[in-house]
């Protein structure tokens, strides 16, 4: 028989302590799902199974790469659903992380009041959704849908520029060059896709020492509705001169997941 040595021996004391520390800081202090609050393993990464199963429903399924509404990849036509079909749009495509339900739903509320910590749950989904997108070769700049001052004063911070951070990119860079000139309402309170258009008309603008000219744009925003909050930034943006422009979001809200 083989008698251990000192190192060994002292390795498998320092494992075994390890796991005893382990064992005892989850008793006192332990881990709780970051969305729901529900206990949890340490190494299910901050989120319960319940909301893990509920983010992956929420991320799945095709969508149509012009509006982001769900849509078969058979049920396009010219690169467009039949939901959009008709539609005037000033942004030329988009990706998302999901649908607005569910866990997605709650994390993105959250986050949208005061709890950053999850960017570091949704901005991989976002990045994700990003390289995946039939665009992404084609980016140079980023730019996070900005808030009013005044919000931006109250809340501390934009989620939207909190995601566009941590964004993989091997060249695009982010600007914020364009701006809310004026304080519109909350979209959410605002029931009609025409009134929601009618709100954000000519709430923002660019910066005079801008450099969107001949460049190509991806907005960045949490949550797309109607989509008049990245139409309105897609136009200035073209009458800027920016050559094309795309949009990257959390979710899309308005339907269903099937």
């Amino acid at each position: 028989m083989v008698t251990p040595g000192p190192h060994h021996v002292s390795e498998r004391i320092r494992h075994v302590s390890g796991l005893a520390w382990q064992g005892l800081n989850h008793l006192l202090w332990p881990a709780v799902c970051t969305n729901c609050g529900d206990r949890i393993l340490q190494a299910n990464e901050n989120l319960c199974g319940r909301c893990w199963s509920q983010l992956l429903t929420c991320t799945a399924g095709d969508y149509c790469p012009r509006c982001g509404r769900d849509a078969s990849k058979y049920g396009l036509v010219a690169g467009a659903c039949a939901a959009c079909r008709e539609q005037e749009f000033h942004f030329d495509g988009i990706a998302r992380a999901g649908v607005y339900s569910e866990a997605l739903q709650e994390m993105i509320l959250a986050f949208k009041h005061d709890r950053t910590e999850f960017a570091y749950v949704l901005a991989p989904l976002a990045d994700a959704a990003l390289q995946g997108s039939q665009f992404y070769d084609e980016i140079q700049l980023f730019v996070p849908v900005p808030l009013h001052w005044t919000r931006r004063l109250l809340r501390g911070y934009n989620q939207s520029y909190l995601i566009a951070r941590r964004l993989r990119h091997p060249r695009a860079t982010i600007s914020t060059d364009v701006v809310r000139i004026r304080r519109t309402k909350a979209q959410p309170v605002v029931a009609t896709a025409p009134a929601r258009a009618r709100n954000v008309a000519g709430a923002f603008a660019v910066r005079s020492d801008h450099a969107f000219a001949g460049k190509v744009v991806c907005l960045i925003d949490d949550i797309k509705t109607t989509g008049a909050t990245l139409n309105e930034c897609a136009r200035i943006l073209k009458e800027a001169g920016a050559a094309r422009v795309y949009a990257l979001v959390l979710a899309v809200a308005g339907q269903r997941i099937t």
